[in-house]
Parts: structure tokens; C-alpha cells; sequence
């Protein structure tokens, strides 16, 4: 069988890592390959899938409308794709708007074309700085991290991510908070090994595709952001009378966590926020630990509150 999955990030490793064989996969494709090969498999772009014999095309990434829309000017119907991280999106079924342009008043058909979601839009939503590809991961993760953002006014204080992969969620913050410093701390070439021994070959593999570069080229205010490449907390070194209004802590792994709780937590502002990503997630039970052990440390429980976010955040506030 000629079988290719889209995707070479963290839906492909889940993929591999929770349900199919890498053997079976012919080749991986990516329209931005980090890598010339995964999991032991070729990694192709789209373009070479042109004139291929192609059983199946898995896709693995949520942009599940522009990858169809790839693969049909490729001559690949879609009889032969199969997606498997679009089951949670609401999508027009509207194909075609011209025949009813001049028809409805404009604004109701702008409002037609505007994506819908299962969850709406909150009532102070309006202009921001935010774009639609910001919100298409984990809506409520975002609209969450806008929503303290509003708050964070007279807070003193940078703001930070432990654990930025590519990007995604720095570039929120970069557009959220463009008049404070943020310090975005990651290898930028995946996990430490001996921390990530016990992790799938997918996960760990498919956090290696990423690069300082990339992370910089997504920042709508690049001037603003100050990387620190290496391992934690080694790479706070000479922020220790730092203070932090806004700390992503996304490090995924329990030492990792642990040690950023430890850095931040004590530097935090008051009226400040710590968002512990994964807190809630089954997939990444190191980062709970990773908090039990901090909060037994202090011999207080912190106060907190856990949105029901894709991962599970939870929001600790100072």
C-alpha cells in the first residue's frame, strides 16, 4: 500500500506514537520540511507527490481545507484522503457564494463567510491584535491568554515561554503584549534525551522540527523577543532579579516544569499569571507531578483556576 501522512509536527508523532506503524508509511509530507527524513521514513514535499502512486494520504495536520486544496491541484481526489485531526471543526458547507452576492445585505454574507466555532465568540471579542490562524489550535486556550492580557495594564514585568516549539503560542503573546520584553526560552532542536528517555519516538522526533529562525520569522514584533537557547533554567542565568507579568510555562516534561515553576513562579508580579500548560492533559502526567512537588515544597497549595482548553491549562495567579 502507498501510504503517505501530511505532517511531520506534533499531530504526526501523536499519530505514530498512539496508532500506526511507521513501517507502513511510504513517506511523510511537509510543506516545510525540517528534516530530510522521520521516524525512519523519507520526508517529501507536496509537489513530489505529483505523477506518485498514492493508495492513502493521512493527514495529520488541523489545516485540513488547505492541505484538500493542495492536494486537489496535485490530482489527488478526495476518495484518498483521510484526516485525522478535523473532527473537532464546524465547516460551511457552502462551497460557492457568488450566486447570492447582490442578493443578502453585505454584511450578513460577511458574517456567513466568517468561520463559525462550537464555542462563541465572548462579547468583548473585537478588533485585536490576534489573527484567525491563532485561534484555529486551541481557541480557548487563546481567547483565554487575551482576555489576561487585558488585565495585565499596570502590571510591572516581562513576559516569557518556557517551551515555545514553533512558535504558535510566542507569537500570540508577541501581538498581545508588543510594548514588553518577552524571553522565550527552548532548545530550539528538541528535548533533552535523558529527560525524554521514556517519551514515544513520534513526540520526541517531531519536536526536533523546529528552529530559533522559524520562531523569530512568526514574531509580528521580533525586536521585541529576546531568545535563550539551551536547556532550563542554566539559560535563566543573569535574570534572577527579573519580574514577570506573564509566564507560558509549556515545557511538557516534569523536571522541565518543575524547574520553571521554581525560576518564575517566585519572580512573578503581583496581579501576574502563570499558565501551566498540560496541567490536565492524560498524555503529560509530569507536568501535575511537576506542580504537587512544587506546591509541597512551598507547603501551600497556589491559587489557581483550570480552563477546559484542549490540554488542560491552569491558570495560577499571583
Amino acid at each position: 500500500m502507498k501510504l503517505y501522512v501530511w505532517g511531520t509536527g506534533c499531530g504526526a508523532g501523536e499519530l505514530m506514537d498512539r496508532a500506526l506503524d511507521p513501517s507502513l508509511v511510504t513517506a511523510f509530507i511537509d510543506s516545510e520540511p525540517f528534516c530530510a527524513s522521520f521516524l525512519g521514513r523519507p520526508v517529501l514535499r507536496p509537489e513530489e507527490l505529483k505523477d506518485r502512486e498514492i493508495d492513502l494520504v493521512v493527514v495529520a495536520s488541523r489545516r485540513a481545507e488547505e492541505i484538500a486544496a493542495r492536494c486537489a491541484e496535485l490530482g489527488i481526489g478526495e476518495e484518498k484522503l483521510f484526516f485525522a485531526r478535523s473532527n473537532w471543526r464546524l465547516y460551511d458547507r457552502n462551497r460557492s457564494y457568488p450566486r447570492v452576492e447582490g442578493l443578502f445585505d453585505a454584511d450578513f454574507l460577511a458574517a456567513l463567510r466568517t468561520p463559525q466555532r462550537a464555542v462563541r465568540d465572548p462579547l468583548w471579542a473585537g478588533e485585536n491584535a490576534l489573527e484567525e490562524k491563532d485561534l484555529e489550535n486551541d481557541y480557548v486556550r487563546v481567547r483565554t491568554l487575551e482576555a489576561i492580557c487585558r488585565r495585565l495594564g499596570s502590571v510591572e514585568g516581562a513576559a516569557a515561554e518556557l517551551g515555545v516549539y514553533r512558535g504558535a503560542f510566542a507569537r500570540c503573546l508577541n501581538a498581545l503584549l508588543p510594548e514588553r520584553t518577552l524571553y522565550l526560552f527552548d532548545t530550539f532542536a528538541g528535548f533533552d534525551e535523558t529527560e525524554a528517555s521514556e517519551e514515544g519516538a513520534g513526540f520526541t522526533q517531531a519536536h526536533r522540527n523546529t528552529s530559533a529562525e522559524r520562531v523569530l520569522a512568526l514574531l509580528p514584533h521580533p525586536g521585541r523577543a529576546i531568545l535563550r537557547p539551551g536547556l532550563f533554567p542554566a539559560t535563566a542565568a543573569g535574570l534572577e532579579d527579573e519580574r514577570f507579568a506573564l509566564v507560558s510555562l509549556d515545557a511538557d516534561l516534569e523536571e522541565s516544569t518543575l524547574a520553571g515553576l521554581r525560576f518564575f513562579h517566585p519572580r512573578l508580579s503581583p496581579g501576574g499569571f502563570l499558565l501551566l500548560h498540560d496541567w490536565g492533559s492524560p498524555r503529560l502526567p509530569g507536568v501535575a507531578r511537576a506542580l504537587e512537588r512544587y506546591e509541597a515544597e512551598l507547603g501551600r497549595g497556589l491559587p489557581a483556576v483550570p480552563l477546559a482548553d484542549v490540554n488542560g491549562t491552569l491558570v495560577i495567579a499571583k
